[in-house]
């Protein structure tokens, strides 16, 4: 016998005994499986058990629950399983209820079987399209869980124009935010707790960088690392820099969980300059990051490893832009891990 496992599954519901011999005899040949129901409350407890049920055939008139019954338990319980209803030509009124109950194709009696392999051949094409369809939703809401959606927004502009893989020379303001004493608190503490703790640090810290107009580019264990690219990028990451501190600080008693004993605060780098803008990873892999590199991004990193707990330090470039608006104080010159030379530090202190 052949194997029809993967053959689409049909449930047929309709009183007549005569129904299920003719259709077994039709379509013995064919690429369906078929299920058969004597009514409609039989019919609903066949879709519970059976997860994998792509059609429905249902006459109109039958014992115990009608067809059209049957048609609205079905819209709102099984809403990607479509149905054909099936009842005599001169029907017409239930047939055009039926239709108007969200039946996806009719069929008259007595049945002509040509007419019903069409029906049931279009009716399938429109299922696998739908659950393709809703499949595709599910996986983009999976991926805007991981992919920023300026980010997603930029890779979609490009296949446009065939341009995915290619990167792009921008202005941008980088920030490094490192939660401090993150790594000495993992050190005791029941890992869950701590991945708890951290998601509601991340939550305050990336709603205030959207606030601000910037991109969240990475998290990168206890640090979030944010690109703003705004006409007034240099103002919306030094605003966001100093909200973000304000809120861990004002915040304290709701960002500890449990019994930790652990007071919240940050450390952050700031930096602006040219960034070549684009995605990042292994064309083996077919994976990518969409991010930032340069020399600015480097400087922003190091900044952050630089700064003391409750710090913001940033470049005498950036401060510049800023100088009438931010108060800042120089922290000195410093050299930065990886870097020639020393460069001029500053210390962002408040608008």
């Amino acid at each position: 016998m052949e194997n029809k496992d993967n053959y689409p599954l049909i449930l047929v519901v309709d009183d007549e005994p005569d129904v299920e011999s003719l259709i077994r005899q039709r379509f013995r040949k064919s690429k369906y499986n078929f299920l058969f129901s004597h009514n409609g409350e039989h019919a609903l407890s066949s879709l519970s058990s059976i997860k994998n049920i792509d059609l429905v055939i249902s006459d109109i008139n039958m014992p115990v629950m009608d067809g059209l019954t049957l048609l609205s338990e079905l819209k709102n319980e099984y809403p990607l399983v479509k149905t054909i209803i099936v009842s005599a030509y001169d029907d017409m009124t239930n047939i055009r209820e039926a239709m108007n109950k969200g039946a996806f194709d009719f069929i008259t009696k007595p049945i002509d079987f040509t007419d019903l392999e069409v029906t049931l051949n279009k009716s399938l094409k429109y299922v696998q399209e739908l659950r393709q369809s809703v499949l595709s939703l599910q996986e983009n809401n999976i991926m805007r869980m991981f992919v920023d959606d300026n980010a997603l927004s930029y890779m979609l502009a490009k296949m446009q124009d065939k341009t995915l893989n290619s990167s792009e020379y921008i202005e941008a303001s980088i920030v490094f935010v490192d939660i401090c004493g993150f790594t000495s608190l993992s050190e005791n503490n029941e890992p869950r707790n701590i991945l708890s703790l951290l998601q509601t640090y991340f939550d305050f810290i990336v709603q205030i960088i959207l606030n601000n107009n910037g991109r969240i580019d990475k998290f990168i264990g206890d640090a979030v690392m944010a690109t703003f690219t705004s006409q007034s990028h240099q103002r919306n990451a030094a605003s966001a820099c100093l909200e973000i501190r304000q809120a861990i600080a004002a915040n304290d008693k709701d960002l500890i969980a449990g019994d930790l004993d652990f007071k919240p605060n940050v450390s952050i780098g700031l930096n602006s300059g040219t960034v070549l803008c684009g995605p990042v990873g292994s064309r083996r892999l077919n994976r990518y990051d969409f991010t930032v590199i340069g020399d600015s991004v480097n400087v922003a990193a190091r900044l952050q490893s630089l700064a003391n707990p409750g710090e913001i330090l940033t470049t005498k470039s950036f401060a510049s832009h800023l100088s009438e608006e931010f108060k800042f104080i120089e922290f000195g010159q410093k050299q930065l891990r990886g870097r020639q030379g020393e460069i001029d530090v500053i210390k962002l202190l408040s608008r």
